[in-house]
């Protein structure tokens, strides 16, 4: 039987050939560079999406928040119901992906998403439960308003006159053009010694007309 070599130890292997053994090794950094797509490396600055210019540099869950109407919950629930990576970079979308991702903000009842994720349940003229985003909004409150204000309700009066329709009180707050609160103790002392000297310079006047009088009728009578 021959006898076995031995495998020499690793501390008496030479330099020399583990230098060039690691150097034709190549660089995982360079892979790793190669590998990432091209998208990523030129994020756009600005992306708008629903009239909203949004920061291209954050990820969607955080940059589609500045939009109006988008709020976390709903957010969460788009990005799990449209499978969406929400850590992803808006500025890294194509604009077929920021076209979907627009008709999913507007309408989720596609993707299956519950009414209570939505801000427009139940509709006055469809009936149907809509989301509302972007200037939708604003247009959508302007018609609520004008709708209460010409059926004359209760809350369109108060919108129409300009006050608070939530029951707030009225006692110091929303008062226009008018001193706010109660009025201070000197400010009442000062009005009520006014109004003592006003009295008091009334019934020394009414005094000076009764002697003056007194002395015509004198003069009178002297003359006689």
């Amino acid at each position: 039987m021959g006898e076995k070599k031995d495998k020499p130890d690793k501390a008496f292997e030479d330099p020399a050939k583990t230098d060039k053994s690691e150097k034709q090794k190549p660089d995982e950094k360079k892979k790793e560079e190669k590998a990432r797509p091209k998208e990523e490396k030129r994020l756009r600055v600005l992306v708008r999406v629903l009239g909203a210019d949004l920061d291209g540099e954050k990820s969607v869950g955080h940059a589609i928040l500045n939009i109006k109407g988008v709020s976390h919950t709903f957010v969460k629930a788009l990005c799990a119901a449209a499978k969406i990576d929400a850590s992803r970079k808006l500025g890294s979308f194509t604009e077929s992906e920021i076209a979907s991702l627009e008709a999913a903000i507007r309408d989720p009842a596609k993707l299956g998403l519950p009414g209570w994720v939505m801000n427009r349940k139940r509709d006055v003229e469809t009936g149907a439960m809509m989301h509302l985003s972007g200037p939708d909004v604003d247009v959508a409150r302007k018609f609520d308003v004008q709708r209460m204000v010409d059926a004359k309700t209760y809350k369109g009066v108060r919108h129409m006159l300009g006050l608070p329709v939530r029951g707030q009180r009225t006692r110091s707050s929303f008062r226009h053009g008018t001193a706010v609160g109660v009025m201070k103790k000197d400010i009442k002392l000062a009005q009520a010694a006014a109004g003592a000297g006003a009295a008091g310079g009334a019934v020394a006047g009414a005094g000076a007309a009764a002697t003056a009088v007194k002395k015509a009728e004198e003069k009178k009578e002297e003359k006689k």
